[in-house]
């Protein structure tokens, strides 16, 4: 692993490191704020996952989190949204290839010797974290932004046991009935729509929920509302009976604007359920 830089942050230190991933074939990057309590032992963690065309760069420069989980005595880790290099397959859309992982494991060519996002987020990364920081190997939530926000969703209910707590911004809720997710799914997993529904959160809300509260956001002024089908997650979460809030803001968009406004509270949520 190497430490790409540090810098002293809200008391505490906002780090960017690489390393070679064996999940993803290639060179990785990520972001890590470790607040001051860091220094005398191992902290909580929340993970928080970007959208599409996004690094780790996005999340840790606009959401302005680390003032919060300074205040809070959490660790922030913003992964990249997918693998990088010269030799990883892209597309010329942009939500295809690229800054659009979807958190899966591909199968299909040319995706599937680099995209294996799932993995990496759900294994390969959370072992170097904890190997190499002073974060806490058992107390970890997670959150995430569109793309991001499905994957936060789809992680926490497809890996039970492992977060704490689950919050989503804006999140593309129902991508085997979306052309944000079709076109996605297709391409990286295949024609088999049945194993397209591990990666669905609104599938998953119906059969499995998740064991613990969830939060969601959404604007109700999204330009992107009908690719993103928060109807679906809400009606499941309510026929589940899921523990949590589902909460419509008028007025709001699907910018990092949005998420800046609501990380405060989203990080007050998590917080809660790993000091527990």
């Amino acid at each position: 692993m190497k430490t790409v830089s540090e810098s002293k942050c809200f008391g505490g230190v906002q780090g960017v490191y690489s390393h070679t991933s064996e999940a993803t074939g290639g060179e990785m990057t990520f972001g890590l704020f470790l607040p001051e309590e860091a220094e005398q032992m191992p902290v909580p963690v929340l993970w928080y996952l970007a959208g599409l065309t996004c690094t780790h760069e996005n999340g840790m420069f606009k959401t302005g989190a680390q003032k919060w989980a300074a205040e809070h005595g959490i660790a922030l880790v913003f992964p990249d949204t997918s693998p990088r290099g010269d030799d990883v397959a892209d597309d010329e859309a942009y939500d295809l290839g690229k800054g659009a992982g979807f958190y899966v494991n591909a199968t299909e060519q040319p995706w599937a010797q680099h995209f294996r996002m799932w993995d990496y987020v759900a294994d390969e990364l959370p072992r170097i974290v904890t190997a190499n920081f002073a974060i806490d190997e058992e107390r970890h939530s997670i959150t995430g932004h569109s793309m991001g926000g499905h994957g936060a969703l789809t992680l926490a209910m497809g890996v039970p046991g492992r977060f704490r707590s689950v919050s989503a911004f804006a999140p593309i809720a129902q991508p085997t009935q979306s052309d944000w997710g079709r076109k996605q799914l297709g391409a990286y997993m295949g024609a088999d729509e049945g194993a397209w529904l591990a990666h669905d959160a609104t599938h998953l809300m119906e059969h499995a929920g998740f064991d613990g509260e969830v939060l969601i956001d959404q604007g109700a002024n999204d330009q992107f509302l009908d690719l993103l089908r928060p109807e679906g997650l809400a009606g499941a979460m309510m026929k589940r009976r899921q523990a949590g809030e589902f909460r419509m803001h008028a007025g709001y968009d699907h910018s990092y604007y949005f998420v800046s406004t609501f990380i405060p509270e989203h990080i007050a949520f998590h917080a809660e359920a790993l000091w527990r």
